[in-house]
């Protein structure tokens, strides 16, 4: 009896199989089949080209990508490259100081935009427009705004401030604050709206229970808005680091990556070597450097809103 059990049972997940199958791949055909060139792009071109870069980043390939494998040779040569290190640090500097105040500043907006103040919508756009813009034209308007002779500097100087000083560009001391500066007033609108989305979605009884029990509203936004945004800030992390790692056009048009060097980044190491310098492998090393980077901020994120979801559950 237990064998015929047995038989029956393997019998009828076997019949099941075909319908199982079925569901799988029937359900939904045609938003699968929509999404086909999106998943073969993915895969053909992102995927594909990051394994291309990554193999040709142990070859010594100069004008063309058809040099012998060399190890780690280009790396070391990288990690010995003064030029590779300052860029490096530059975009440490530069990235820990843009994504404290992008948070911070943009958190601190849209609390004041969450007072349902008057002609909101209007400020709301002031904010975002210059996110709409490319950074090359965000550093051409800086350039200009800090350029010593024609800029701000020049302007105060011939209105009798002849003392007055802003040459943050051509100095090489300051030069990462200009960077800072206009990137901060492209990204804050961004982050202003992630977090305004983020305020939007607290409960209304939350607010009134904190009035109730008298409790300060600096602590409320600290010890329960905050934490019921960590989606929200774990994603506005996320966007900001990557941006941050890919650093370019802001840094070609504003500065070019001077005074001399002090203000270049690995991104503009990368461009320079491929398409400048005429050294495949190098560049492509140090491409792999930033993917490794991106990898190290995404992957986090991901196990946080994906794998640590389905722990907790």
């Amino acid at each position: 009896m237990a064998d015929i059990a047995v038989q029956s049972g393997e019998g009828a997940r076997q019949a099941e199989r075909p319908g199982l199958l079925k569901k799988i791949f029937f359900h939904n055909l045609p938003a699968k089949i929509a999404a086909t060139p999106m998943v073969a792009t993915v895969l053909i071109v992102f995927i594909g080209c990051t394994i291309w870069t990554v193999y040709y980043s142990f070859t010594n390939s100069k004008l063309l990508p058809t040099g012998k494998f060399v190890g780690f040779d280009q790396y070391e040569r990288l990690f010995a490259t003064s030029r590779w290190n300052i860029s490096v640090t530059n975009l440490v500097s530069y990235g820990a100081m843009s994504l404290v105040l992008t948070l911070t500043l943009g958190f601190l907006l849209a609390v004041l935009m969450d007072q349902k103040i008057r002609f909101e919508s209007a400020f709301r756009t002031i904010m975002l427009y210059p996110f709409a813009l490319s950074f090359i034209v965000t550093g051409l308007v800086w350039q200009w705004i800090m350029n010593p002779t024609l800029g701000l500097q020049g302007t105060m100087r011939k209105l009798g401030w002849e003392s007055f000083t802003f040459d943050w560009i051509a100095n090489p001391r300051m030069v990462l604050f200009a960077l800072l500066i206009a990137g901060l007033w492209q990204g804050v609108g961004f982050c202003m709206i992630l977090m305004l989305a983020g305020l939007r979605g607290v409960d209304e009884e939350i607010w009134k229970a904190a009035r109730v029990d008298g409790i300060p509203t600096w602590r409320t936004y600290v010890s329960v808005v905050l934490p019921m945004m960590r989606g929200v800030l774990i994603t506005a992390v996320v966007l900001i680091g990557s941006g941050i790692v890919r650093l370019y056009d802001l840094v070609v048009a504003l500065t070019n990556g001077g005074p001399g060097i002090s203000s270049e980044v690995p991104a503009k190491y990368v461009i320079n070597y491929m398409f400048g310098g005429g050294n495949i492998g190098q560049g492509l090393a140090a491409a792999t450097m930033m993917l490794l980077t991106v990898l190290i901020i995404v992957i986090p994120w991901a196990y946080l809103e994906f794998g640590g979801k389905g722990r907790r559950t």
